[in-house]
């Protein structure tokens, strides 16, 4: 098979939401499908002992939350699944808005009874502004939510973009009958249980089915699905994949209910792989020569092994196992011999893929988030990822000083996952780490506990206002507690401002400094702030 082939195969996408709209749940259902698990869990599973999946870490099962972004890979109709499962919770949104920049599509899921919600809006416009394509998902129909043409206008007016029921919900919670596949010209109808019974609209009128024809409900959804073909706007796959129509799924993940009638339809819908945005100019999926970029990494997925992987988003080429590439921000050679695919924490040894592939590649403490490898004499970089100026700085001491050399590989290699940021101190070189949300401290210190034996001590000081300065302009004696001068991992230095006035104070007493705010020279940033 032809590499443009094995291309056209692949369907890359990741799931987002609020937190608690159903998003891991929707991931266990698909894996189902994909005939990975004989079970599906949940995201709270304590009672039942059956986690989700893709909740792989440790306290992710004990808080009932996911915080870290996962990898799913699978063969369906067809086609090679990567799914990447995204933390909703918004102190983990860094990881999500570089999951974002490997995927080629998105499936937002909405919870019914809630609606638009803040992270669902922010987690949004990155998508708009990378012109990724949007599949809708409005979940817990088998609950009393909204009504259906309500969650529509609210999408339309607050996310900006035209909406086209791919199914219609007959009724919600207790009176839930089903659904009607605008795509497929059938009625699914709910039992109430995980069966569903497919019934093509031209089988409607027989015998067997007046009970369902003949219901209040379902009359008055035949009114609603008139007005749709009247009024609504008109399905254009073009204006899906440019991001500018949003098609709308009903369903529940939990019952389940709809899932395979949504999953079937977006699998068909779903672009492949397309060009990306390089130093050089566009690189095409079905570029001969391999190319691929990391856009996160994870320390300790085996803790027995205390290992670290990268996972690397192909682009270009084939990917084959022992292949030799080029680290292109060193330009030295690296051998890629050890190579896996996921689900969740568990992982096969895979020896080829192909652009849209997520694959993780063994990391000998030598790759950075946003590391382009190549194959070939050419060199380039795909666009840069972002990175966010954290909002909340504590400082960090290991309780057991004799442990120091635990403590420093562990904040080293938790640093470099991206998820939390290391200073140091200019006078005293103490640890200061910078978090965009308190949720990432728990985390950091629950992993230095369990994977590297060392307990942490965190001091706050408090909320910061970070701004770069240039090493030539660095002059100590205009620093204090106040405006506390660090280093970041590069050496760069920034003053951590306490509040807006002492911003402003030390601009007026010192208008000669260039102050750089990380959020106006990110683009990522200036779009949703």
């Amino acid at each position: 098979m032809s590499i443009n082939e094995e291309v056209n195969k692949r369907k890359t996408f990741a799931i987002i939401s609020h937190p608690d709209a159903g998003k891991t749940t929707l991931t266990e259902k698909l894996l189902l499908f994909g005939n990975l698990i004989r079970s599906a869990g949940t995201v709270k599973g304590k009672k039942s002992g059956k986690f989700a999946t893709s909740d792989w870490m440790e306290i992710e099962k004990q808080r009932g939350i996911s915080v870290t972004s996962s990898v799913m890979n699978f063969p369906y109709m067809g086609h090679q699944v990567n799914i990447l499962d995204t933390p909703g919770h918004e102190d983990f949104s860094e990881d999500t808005y570089r999951t974002l920049t490997a995927v080629d599509s998105v499936v937002m899921i909405i919870d019914a009874t809630k609606g638009i919600e803040a992270q669902t809006i922010k987690l949004f416009k990155v998508c708009r502004m990378r012109g990724i394509p949007i599949f809708t998902f409005i979940n817990k129909l088998d609950r009393e939510g909204r009504p259906p043409l309500e969650l529509l206008e609210e999408i339309e007016e607050v996310l900006d973009i035209e909406t086209y029921p791919m199914n219609w919900p007959v009724g919600m919670g207790k009176r839930f009958l089903g659904i009607f596949d605008r795509h497929g010209k059938q009625f699914v109808r709910f039992n109430g249980n995980e069966d569903e019974t497919y019934i093509p609209y031209q089988d409607l009128d027989k015998p067997e089915n007046q009970d369902l024809v003949q219901n209040s409900t379902f009359q008055e959804t035949e009114d609603e699905l008139a007005l749709l073909d009247e009024a609504g706007d008109q399905y254009s796959l073009d204006a899906v994949l440019r991001g500018e129509q949003t098609p709308i799924f009903f369903g529940s993940a939990l019952a389940p209910f709809g899932v395979q009638t949504f999953f079937d339809t977006f699998i068909s819908m779903a672009p492949a792989p397309t060009a990306r945005k390089s130093t050089e100019g566009l690189i095409s999926p079905d570029n001969p020569e391999f190319s691929g970029f990391v856009f996160k990494i994870q320390a300790n997925m085996n803790p027995a092994h205390r290992d670290r992987v990268a996972f690397l988003r192909v682009c270009s080429g084939k990917f084959e196992r022992g292949m030799s590439v080029k680290l292109a921000r060193t330009d030295k050679p690296i051998k890629l011999s050890q190579s896996q695919q996921f689900v969740a924490s568990s992982r096969d040894t895979i020896e080829e893929a192909y652009a849209g592939d997520i694959i993780g590649i063994y990391d000998p403490n030598a790759y950075r988030i946003g590391d382009t490898l190549i194959e070939g004499k050419e060199s380039f970089e795909y666009d840069e990822l972002p990175q966010f100026p954290p909002e909340l700085f504590k400082k960090v001491t290991a309780k057991n000083v004799m442990k120091a050399k635990q403590f420093k590989k562990g904040i080293e290699q938790l640093v470099q996952e991206g998820a939390i940021q290391l200073f140091r101190g200019s006078n005293d070189e103490s640890y200061i780490i910078g978090a965009v949300g308190e949720l990432q401290y728990e985390v950091f210190e629950y992993r230095m506990k369990n994977e590297y034996n060392v307990e942490v001590m965190l001091e706050s000081i408090g909320e910061r206002i970070p701004r770069w300065l240039k090493t030539e302009q660095v002059d100590r004696t205009m620093f204090d507690e106040r405006n506390l001068l660090v280093k970041d991992r590069e050496g760069e230095y920034l003053a951590l401002f306490k509040n807006d006035f002492s911003l402003r104070w030390f601009k007026d007493k010192h208008p000669d400094i260039e102050l750089v705010d990380l959020f106006e020279v990110n683009q990522y940033d200036q779009s949703y702030q």
